[in-house]
This record gives structure tokens, sequence and C-alpha cells, in this order.
């Protein structure tokens, strides 16, 4: 059964910019409630971030694992912690995400599901010089179908990012693997800037 943290419609994902021992990640619902936590250690040569109910880290749901070691078009797997099983994978399109940020979604069974695309190539750009001035925004698509989208908000000190999956009527992203996917845009954003 799923966690019912799972189930909204609506997430903002927290990441202190000014934070020297790794990053931390706090996800709110829509009424501003902190309901998961993640915390990714600093320099480690492959990425593996957990993502739990709380900060005290008692009770870990997610694991996003890099399946090798500095790979500049990695995949990242997603696994339930509780049940073991796989949830998808996130692959970063590594040279096309040079000038516009671009993942590829990938179900439990290694198939491409979907996409995650920065808006236009122009803003795209104009973020690469002005970074945290012009917020960034994603569209996702499954099946060609726009299900959801992520937008930045701008704040030079907290980089936050909305994630609504109000379009999104027929669950047909798993919003496990879509709030993955945002933890993973804040975490590779801020090595980019």
């Amino acid at each position: 059964m799923l966690n019912s943290k799972f189930e909204k419609d609506q997430y903002l994902i927290r990441k202190k910019i000014l934070s020297f021992m790794g990053a931390k990640f706090h996800i709110f619902d829509s009424d501003g409630q902190v309901i998961l936590y993640s915390k990714m250690k600093a320099f480690k040569l492959r990425e593996d971030i957990r993502l739990y109910s709380g900060e005290d880290m008692m009770d870990e749901l997610l694991t996003i694992h890099a399946r090798n070691i500095i790979d500049f078009s990695a995949i990242y797997d997603v696994f339930d912690t509780k049940s073991g099983q796989k949830v998808g994978a996130l692959k970063r399109k590594g040279l096309k995400s040079i000038m516009k940020d671009e993942w590829i979604i990938i179900n439990q069974n290694d198939m491409e599901i979907g996409f995650i695309k920065e808006d236009s190539l122009g803003l795209a750009i104009l973020r690469r010089f002005l970074t945290n001035l012009v917020p960034q925004k994603y569209n996702v698509e499954i099946n060609g179908i726009k299900i959801c989208e992520f937008k930045q908000n701008f704040n030079p000190f907290v980089a936050k990012l909305n994630l609504d999956f109000t379009l999104d009527k027929e669950n047909v992203l798993d919003k496990r693997l879509g709030i993955a996917a945002g933890i993973l845009l804040c975490a590779v954003d801020s090595k980019q800037n």
C-alpha cells in the first residue's frame, strides 16, 4: 500500500543553498506542513539520496542511487525502501542538458515512458548566465501528454521547487518518482551553477 505522503497533488521542495555538510531538502504539502525530509551527503562519488518521513530520519521511505560513479548522462534508480521494489529511474540527457535540462523517465521495467524538459531553450540559455534571476520551469510528459509541471521560485538563499501533479488525473506518474525527480533537479541544478 502506498504511503499517504505520496498521494498529494502539490508539493514544495525547499533546499538551503548554503549547506556545507551536504544538501538538506524539506518537502512540504499544500498546507505548508513538512511531510518528507531528505539529506544528501557531501563529497560522495556516487549519489546516494534517501527520503525520510521526518527530520529524525527514523522512517526511510525512498532511496535514489546513481548507477555509476561520475556519469554525465547518469541514471538514478529509485527504490521504495519499505517494499524493496524499484519504483523507476531517471536519466539525465547529458549533452542536451548543457543548454536545456532534459531527463528521461523510466518505469520499473527500465522502459522509457516520458520526459522532464526545461520550458524553453531561450530561457534555459539565459538562466545559465543569470543563475537564480530567471527561475526554471519544467514540463513533465508521459506518452507525449503533459501531466505535471515543476516551477522554481526565485530566492537567492533557498532553492524552492513547486511540484504540481493536478493535471495527472489518472495517476500516470508514480508520485514517488516525481518527488525523486524534483529532488534530483534541485541537487543537480545546484552543482551546475
